[in-house]
């Protein structure tokens, strides 16, 4: 995938109130962190996941979405 067809938004859902908010991807740096808007929870990836939105977006991060690894 080339960096023309990378989404830059993905719907996160919070795991603990279930929650969705659209949130823009960070392209130069994972996103370990996440302060859901409604519950105020503090939501970490899933283990094996690099970050948030590979966990709990409905697309993953940009790095993913072109085909590398994340984070290094």
């Amino acid at each position: 995938m080339n960096d023309l067809n990378i989404i830059l938004e993905s719907e996160l859902t919070c795991p603990k109130c279930g929650h969705k908010a659209i949130e823009t991807m960070p392209t130069d740096a994972c996103q370990w962190f996440y302060e859901c808007t409604s519950c105020k929870a503090m939501i970490k990836p899933l283990p094996g996941d690099c970050c948030v939105y590979c966990s709990y977006g409905t697309v993953p991060c940009p790095p993913i979405q072109a085909g590398g690894s994340c984070c290094g």
